[in-house]
C-alpha cells in the first residue's frame, strides 16, 4: 500500500473525529488495552498522527484558558466538565500510548533501536504533557491490557522522574544506531528519521522539564540546565538560531481524505466554533506587532466587539463573556495563515495609529472575504517544542536560576526565531514575508524596553513574548502561566469559578476505573489543586 495513502488514512481516522464526528476516539479500537501487532514502519507515523489529532480538545481548551482564542463559552468562564477533555485523554491512552508501547516492546525484542528511541521520546513528551495537564495520571499500571483494567493514578512528581529516565534511555538507544537516520524517512513524519534532530528534541525536552520543576528544586534545575546549555549545539536551534529542527507536527492540505489542521477544518469548512480572543488581538494591535496579520484573519472590515459595525474588523470576544452568540458567523474574525493554514490578512486596517512602524497598511491591497472551504491550504502546524521556546526557556532560567546564560541574548534570539518562523510559514502559504530589516527592527524595539526594565519587568517581557510565540500551543502557554503568573491576563467578564489549576479527568475514566473512590470530589479538586511543580 502506498505510504501517503496510509498516512492520510490514519490522519482522517484521527482528525475527522476531533473535528466534530459523533464517534469517540476510545471507540476506534475494539480492545484499546490490547494493541494488535503491526509493522513499526506504519505504526510509528500513526502514533505521531494520533497524538496531534487527539490534542484538538486539549489545545483548544487551554488556548481558551490562556486567551489565545475562545473555543467554548463555559471554558472561557473557567467551568469544566468531565467531557471537556475526554476525547484527548481517551485517545492518548487507547491509541497513541498503546501503539507506542507496542513499538517499544517489539523493537526492544528485535533490537530495532531507532524505532525504540523515537517511540520513547514521543512517549516522554506525551506523558510529561499529560502530567502537566492533569497532574496524577495512570502510568505504571497503564497499557497492560486485561492485566490491569483499573490502573492506579501515579503521582505526577514520580512520573516526571520516570520520564527523565525514559529520555536518557532513548538517547542510549539512539546511540546504538550508527547511521544518520534512526528509521527510514517515510516512517517518521516529524524529522524524517534524522538522528541529530531527535537528539536535539530529547535535550530540549529535558531543558523544558527541568525549567518546569525549577520552583520545586531550583538547585537541581540550575545544575541540569547548566549542563544542557553547555552544549548548545545539541538543543533545538543549535548555535545558529535555526528553526529547522523545531519539534512541530505539520498537517497536510488534502481535503479528500481531509488531513488539514483541525482549526482550519472547524472554521473554514464547517459552521464556526471559535471566537478569536479580544484580549490577544488587543495585545498585538496595541503593541504594533506585525504577527497580527498572520495570526488573525478578519472577515469584515468594520466589524468590532459585540458585533458592532464601526470598528476595524478585529471582532473577537472578551474572555468570560457569557452572552449568547448572535448571528455573526460571517463577521467574526477567525484563524489566519499561522498556525492553522488559513488566510493571510493583507487588507487595509482602518484605524491603525499613524505612529505604527510594523503593523501598517503599506502594501495592504487585498479585499476581505467570508472564508470558505477552498480558502487557505489547511497545512497548519502544532508547534510543540520550537527554537523560540528553547530560547525563552533559557532566558527565563537565566533570570530566575542564575544559570550564567545570557538572558538578553536568548530573549533577542527567541523573538527573532518566532518572527522568522511565522514569516516563513506565512509566505509559503499565500502570505507575505516580513523583511529581514523589519524583523531586526522589531526585535531592537523590544530590546530597548527590555534594557530599561528591572528584573521583574525583564521576566514579564520574556514570558509575554513566549506567550505570543506559543500561539497555536495553548498547552505550553497554560504551563507557563501557572508557573510564572505571566503574562497578565485580562480579567474574565463573568467567571463561573476560579482559574483551573488542573484539567478535569475524562468522565469515561472516572466511570470505568474502580480504584478512584469518590470521583465527584476527585473531579472538583482538579480545579483548585496545583500540579506538583506549581508552587
Amino acid at each position: 500500500m502506498n505510504y501517503k495513502y496510509i498516512t492520510y488514512t490514519f490522519l482522517i481516522a484521527g482528525i475527522s473525529l476531533v473535528a466534530g464526528a459523533c464517534k469517540k476516539f476510545v471507540d476506534i479500537n475494539t480492545d484499546p488495552n490490547n494493541p494488535t501487532t503491526a509493522q513499526r514502519s506504519l505504526l510509528l507515523p500513526s502514533t505521531e498522527v494520533s497524538m496531534a489529532a487527539n490534542m484538538y480538545l486539549l489545545n483548544s481548551g487551554t488556548s481558551t484558558f490562556m486567551q489565545h482564542a475562545v473555543f467554548s463559552g463555559d471554558l472561557s468562564r473557567y467551568q469544566q466538565q468531565g467531557t471537556s477533555f475526554d476525547d484527548s485523554w481517551n485517545g492518548f491512552y487507547s491509541q497513541t500510548l498503546n501503539d507506542l508501547e507496542a513499538i517499544i516492546a517489539s523493537g526492544t525484542a528485535q533490537g530495532d533501536w531507532g524505532y525504540v528511541a523515537i517511540a520513547r521520546l514521543e512517549k516522554a513528551y506525551l506523558v510529561s504533557l499529560m502530567v502537566d495537564m492533569w497532574g496524577d495520571i495512570p502510568y505504571s499500571e497503564s497499557e497492560k491490557g486485561q492485566e490491569t483494567v483499573s490502573p492506579k493514578f501515579d503521582k505526577g512528581a514520580d512520573i516526571y522522574e520516570s520520564v527523565l529516565v525514559l529520555i536518557d534511555s532513548a538517547l542510549v538507544n539512539a546511540d546504538k544506531v550508527t547511521t544518520a537516520t534512526l528509521v527510514p524517512a517515510s516512517s517518521d513524519m516529524i524529522y524524517s528519521g534524522t538522528k541529530t534532530s531527535w537528539i536535539s528534541m530529547a535535550n530540549s525536552l529535558k531543558l523544558k522539564l527541568y525549567n518546569q520543576i525549577r520552583l520545586v528544586d531550583p538547585t537541581r534545575s540550575a545544575t541540569a540546565i547548566q549542563a544542557l546549555i553547555s552544549s548548545p549545539g545539541t538543543l533545538i536551534g543549535g548555535t545558529t538560531n535555526t528553526n529547522a529542527t523545531d519539534y512541530t507536527f505539520k498537517f497536510g492540505s488534502a481535503q479528500n481524505p481531509n488531513n488539514r489542521h483541525p482549526w482550519h477544518r472547524i472554521e473554514y469548512q464547517s459552521p464556526k466554533t471559535f471566537y478569536m480572543c479580544q484580549s490577544f488581538i488587543d495585545l498585538l494591535f496595541n503593541n504594533d506587532d506585525p504577527r497580527l496579520r498572520y495570526f488573525i484573519y478578519r472577515q469584515n472590515a468594520t466589524a468590532g466587539l459585540n458585533n458592532s459595525t464601526n470598528s476595524n474588523g478585529y471582532y473577537g470576544r472578551n474572555p468570560g463573556d457569557g452572552t449568547a452568540a448572535p448571528a455573526d458567523l460571517n463577521r467574526r474574525s477567525t484563524f489566519g495563515v499561522y498556525p492553522a493554514g488559513g488566510l493571510y490578512d493583507n487588507a487595509p486596517i482602518n484605524n491603525i495609529p499613524v505612529t505604527n512602524v510594523f503593523l501598517t497598511n503599506t502594501g495592504a491591497t487585498a479585499t476581505l472575504k467570508v472564508v470558505a472551504t477552498t480558502d487557505g491550504t489547511g497545512a497548519g502546524v502544532i508547534p510543540m517544542i520550537t527554537n523560540a521556546m528553547v530560547k525563552f526557556i533559557r532566558a527565563e532560567a537565566a533570570l530566575t536560576l542564575n544559570t550564567g546564560d545570557d538572558a538578553r541574548q536568548n530573549f533577542s534570539d527567541g523573538v527573532t526565531a518566532n518572527l522568522n518562523s511565522v514569516s516563513t510559514f506565512g509566505a509559503a502559504n499565500g502570505g507575505v514575508a516580513l523583511s529581514a530589516s523589519a524583523i531586526s527592527a522589531f526585535k531592537d524595539k523590544l530590546l530597548i524596553a527590555y534594557d530599561a526594565a528591572d528584573d521583574a519587568g525583564k521576566l514579564n517581557m520574556v514570558m509575554t513574548q513566549k506567550y505570543i510565540a506559543t500561539y497555536g500551543n495553548g498547552m505550553e502557554a497554560y504551563n507557563d502561566y501557572r508557573r510564572t503568573a505571566l503574562p497578565v491576563l485580562r480579567t474574565p467578564l463573568s467567571p463561573l469559578t476560579t482559574f483551573p489549576l488542573r484539567l478535569y479527568y475524562s468522565q469515561t475514566e472516572l466511570s470505568a476505573n474502580t480504584n478512584l473512590g469518590d470521583v465527584s470530589a476527585l473531579q472538583i479538586a482538579q480545579q483548585i489543586t496545583p500540579v506538583f511543580w506549581d508552587k
